[in-house]
């Protein structure tokens, strides 16, 4: 009975990470690929050469047949495209192979013994048709785009793909930016300076875990992205991580209901608005991962499982851990040396990938906001409001109020961008100075941890630090204060 149960569990597992669901969503939004090229004329096999798929392949061949259905042999059509480009790195393109990247033929690098692809013509992938078209038969690409950004470890652009609902694009790719860097360093300073730097603090601490235990939990499970195709790459910068479990679904659920719980009681608001909004903001964020076809359904519904576990364990642990923060007077010396210790324990998890930065970055900048916390108790700045004065009642919004909000923000912002700017430009030549490494190349220095936890840990401490002290202090001398 129990084997039963487990195998049926296994194989409905083994159904949602199907990544013909993906490239089935992605169809009913709009998006198709454009792998249905002919390569025929010299152009169509000169640009195959020089594509991404041929630098991350290296000097090896690669032969692609394409078999007409039916038995006859005669039907089957084959061709042989030799890829002479050299690959950037091939620590990095061993690294990718491991990580899931999958070639724009659905083969993952380094996975294949011969080099080569078998695909019937009239295969249907989740919705995408791999048939060998000439070029009269493609449809006209009139609304053509390309993943915003390059892969962060092998610098692939991605290929071109049709979008038939705009709207849809460009409201998941709002959502999915709701998980990257540009909104953190954004969204999180806004709460500390305009809104409460108490919820602020303590909702980057749960950012921070939620973070890094599902970074962590990607490098030991170690799934590869969906394959593509037939799914198709709307998004390429974090291609070559891992996918299990999703953390933009971790993330876009830990911070919308940490939120929600945080500011519950606290503050005076419709309570069922707050939380139809937490929902809206978990959702749009999880769909917009299998729109991007970064993740399969599994991956999505295990990073949204596997972060309310965790906001389940460590909810009622925040206040002991921001009151050791803030009065411990050993603090500043725990802080630093445990976010130290957890980066090089995630840099022993996996070769190098940009998970290894991403998770140095986000302990780093968890150890800055510590760090403020404590120093801003002690000399007694931004002092949390007494219970007496709760719930806390939102001011009434005016243009006067909007404006000096704004002014704040964008000279905070300016404070923090020049200070990420400055530290990099430190750091990275200190640090492949000290570790006797070429700081020629940054990218393929910063695939050795001697210079990239230094790195990220240094300057987004910084960052972080300067949000909660520096920012508040330089703003306290303003006369919008």
């Amino acid at each position: 009975m129990t084997n039963n149960i487990l195998t049926q569990f296994g194989q409905f597992c083994n159904y949602l990470q199907d990544p013909n669901h993906v490239a089935r969503f992605q169809k009913i939004c709009g998006v198709r690929g454009t792998f249905s090229r002919t390569l025929d004329t010299k152009e169509d096999r000169e640009h195959f050469v020089n594509s991404p798929l041929s630098h991350l392949q290296g000097e090896r061949q690669t032969c692609v047949v394409n078999r007409g259905e039916g038995d006859n042999p005669e039907s089957h059509r084959q061709r042989k495209i030799y890829s002479t480009g050299k690959s950037f790195n091939q620590e990095g393109l061993d690294n990718a192979a491991r990580n899931g990247v999958v070639t724009a033929l659905g083969e993952t690098v380094g996975q294949s013994r011969d080099g080569c692809h078998l695909a019937g013509a009239s295969e249907d992938l989740g919705g995408q048709v791999l048939t060998e078209k000439r070029d009269s038969e493609v449809p006209s690409l009139k609304h053509t785009a390309k993943p915003l950004r390059k892969n962060s470890l092998t610098g692939d652009a991605g290929q071109e793909f049709l979008i038939e609902n705009r709207f849809l694009y460009y409201l998941f790719s709002f959502g999915t930016e709701l998980g990257n860097e540009l909104f953190y360093i954004t969204f999180f300073p806004f709460i500390i300076w305009n809104v409460d730097a108490y919820v602020g603090r303590r909702l980057i601490l749960v950012w921070v875990w939620v973070m890094y235990l599902g970074q962590c939990t990607k490098d030991v499970i170690r799934w590869s992205r969906p394959a593509s195709p037939p799914v198709v790459k709307v998004e390429m910068f974090y291609n070559t991580e891992y996918s299990m479990p999703s953390t933009h679904a971790m993330s876009g659920t830990a911070i919308p209901f940490s939120l929600f719980l945080l500011t519950y009681g606290r503050w005076e608001y419709p309570s069922m608005c707050g939380l139809a909004l937490a929902v809206c903001w978990c959702l749009l964020v999880c769909v917009s991962r299998i729109y991007m076809g970064m993740h399969s359904i599994l991956d999505v519904i295990a990073g949204f499982l596997y972060s309310l576990l965790i906001l389940v364990v460590f909810q009622p642990a925040l206040d002991l851990i921001d009151n050791f923060n803030l009065t411990c007077r050993y603090a500043p010396l725990i802080i630093i040396s445990m976010h130290l210790a957890l980066g090089l324990f995630s840099f022993t998890l996996d070769t190098w990938s940009t998970s290894r930065g991403d998770t140095a970055q986000i302990l780093g900048t968890g150890a800055g906001i510590a760090l403020a916390s404590h120093l801003n108790h002690y000399l007694g700045l931004i002092p949390d409001p007494p219970q007496y004065q709760l719930p806390l009642s939102p001011p009434d919004v005016s243009a006067a109020l909007l404006a000096i909000t704004m002014l704040r923000f964008c000279l905070g912002i300016l404070v923090l961008f020049g200070t990420r700017a400055v530290m990099k430009a430190l750091t990275i030549p200190l640090a492949c100075r000290v570790a006797g490494i070429p700081s020629g190349d940054v990218r393929k220095a910063r695939q050795h941890m001697e210079v990239e936890l230094p790195y990220r840990y240094i300057v987004y401490s910084t960052v972080g630090f300067n949000t909660l002290f520096l920012v508040p202090l330089l703003l306290t001398f303003l006369p919008f204060s």
